[in-house]
């Protein structure tokens, strides 16, 4: 049993830590982990996940959009999951970016983000409006990273890999909301994976302690006034979790705490006001550790970028493919008017259009152009364009909606199939998709869809379909 295998400086840090309950934290090793998604609340709302969900599911207490269900499901093996409609991830991971309140319009950094499971919740909240910059020091990570906030179908993204130094050094307090999901020694992941374990006697909480200071010594700079910080870990050594902070608010006495309120079966911090901690033996969850931090001020003295805007020369398109980007434009717009409750138009979103390598982009609201910094991507990819004509991208599909496209009166045409049709799998793979009777004749770019959410694009040509999903993306 893996708990009779656990270091001996382990076991008595954890004594320390929970006293009596130490028997029953040990027992919890002796039952199963639980698996768990979060709905992702820009494309459907939890009673609409109710009537459509292909297995069993149960709320998670802390999180609003948190489901449990059975290892036994295979979420990664439903359509629903490349439709973007959910993200897997351990319940108690869910509580970081569910204590941050992120609000439209704000400018959202998730310092440490891959492999992106809090930076799609962040980027939920955002509904489309201000900017969710997501970063991560691993340039592999953070491409994982990337394919799961443009699966999620979030329009104002910025994915980097740079060192969050670097970051404060260009962007000091540029942040309303920032996150830091720390790397650290993974305590709380032992039971679900016995090599946490062998890593912990490698580089124990002795090794991550000075590096989590360091990170967030960078994510205060890059936190402006008024705004709100999480920071987070899913280990248990007070060393990473009250101590760091307890020490970076000495440092910084512009930082104060923000209470959290505790929920059922979570328990606050030792000596840290707006701090809490998670337990296998207490909650449904693996474990973790969470702490609230404002900094003093007004949200009006958040830092502007000042910087003029690079000048950027548009390619030339073929009326046809201008006449697409508009209708896209004006289809993006749409959905983000559903989600924002402001209207917004395609057309005036052509100022903040900007081209690079043959590839056409959506910047974000107040992106800060003109940085030197280790971009992956710089707002949405609305497609690559080729000899004047456009080619929409997988990205842009994700944020698209049938019902987007309606209102707007597009001529775009949309093929949407029932999950349970065999071509949804089919076109998942790869596959040239060929069309019932009834569907008629479709010629030119096609939206497909499972159940009206978007999954990518075709080209039809008649009675059939020719598969434009992105390689990379195909069901395995």
């Amino acid at each position: 049993m893996i708990k009779d295998r656990l270091p001996q400086a382990y076991l008595e840090e954890m004594r320390d830590l929970l006293g009596e309950e130490l028997d029953a934290y040990l027992e919890s090793f002796d039952s199963a982990g639980n698996a768990g998604i979060r709905l992702n609340s820009g494309k459907l709302t939890g009673e609409r996940w109710e009537e459509l969900a292909p297995f069993p599911t149960e709320p998670v207490p802390w999180a609003k959009n948190g489901r449990y269900c059975s290892p036994e499901a295979q979420p990664a093996k439903d359509p629903y999951y490349y439709a973007g409609l959910y993200y897997i991830q351990e319940p108690s991971a869910m509580a970081p970016a569910a204590l941050l309140p992120v609000e439209p319009g704000d400018r959202v950094l998730d310092l440490c983000a891959a492999p992106g499971g809090k930076s799609t919740e962040l980027g939920a909240g955002l509904r489309g409006k201000g900017m969710l910059f997501s970063n991560d020091i691993s340039s592999s990570r953070a491409k994982g990273l990337l394919k799961n906030l443009e699966l999620f179908g979030i329009p104002g993204i910025c994915v980097c890999s740079e060192k969050p130094e670097r970051l404060a050094e260009l962007l000091p307090g540029f942040f309303h909301k920032v996150l830091v999901d720390a790397p650290c020694s993974g305590e709380g992941m032992f039971r679900k994976d016995e090599s946490m374990v062998k890593d912990w006697l490698r580089r124990g909480p002795s090794y991550y302690g000075p590096i989590q200071r360091e990170i967030v010594r960078a994510a205060a700079d890059l936190l402006a006034p008024g705004g709100i910080m999480v920071y987070s870990t899913c280990t248990f050594s007070a060393y990473e979790d009250e101590e760091v902070i307890l020490e970076l608010l000495r440092e910084r006495p512009d930082l104060e705490p923000d209470p959290i309120e505790p929920f059922p079966g979570a328990v606050k911090g030792r000596g840290l006001e707006g701090s809490l901690r998670l337990f296998p033996h207490r909650l449904r969850g693996e474990g973790h550790f969470v702490a609230r931090l404002r900094k003093k001020g007004g949200r009006e003295e958040a830092c502007r970028w000042e910087k003029g805007r690079r000048k950027n020369r548009l390619p030339v398109l073929e009326p046809d493919s201008e006449r697409l980007l508009s209708e896209l434009l004006d289809g993006a717009a749409a959905s983000v008017s559903r989600l924002s409750g402001e209207a917004e138009k395609g057309e005036g979103w052509k100022d903040r259009l900007a081209e690079k390598g043959g590839a056409l982009y959506l910047l974000p609201e107040g992106f800060p152009e003109g940085l030197s910094l280790r971009f992956l991507r710089t707002g949405l990819l609305l497609g690559e364009v080729k000899k004047g004509r456009l080619e929409p991208s997988q990205p842009l599909a994700m944020v698209l909606s049938p019902e987007s496209l309606r209102e707007t009166g597009s001529s775009l045409n949309v093929l949407s199939l029932k999950r349970e049709d065999g071509r949804v799998i089919r076109y998942l793979k790869g596959e040239t998709i060929a069309l019932e009777e009834e569907e008629g004749d479709i010629r030119g770019w096609v939206l497909i869809c499972v159940d009206d959410f978007p999954l990518g694009w075709g080209k039809g040509n008649g009675r059939t379909v020719k598969n434009k999903y992105y390689p990379g993306w195909r069901w395995l």
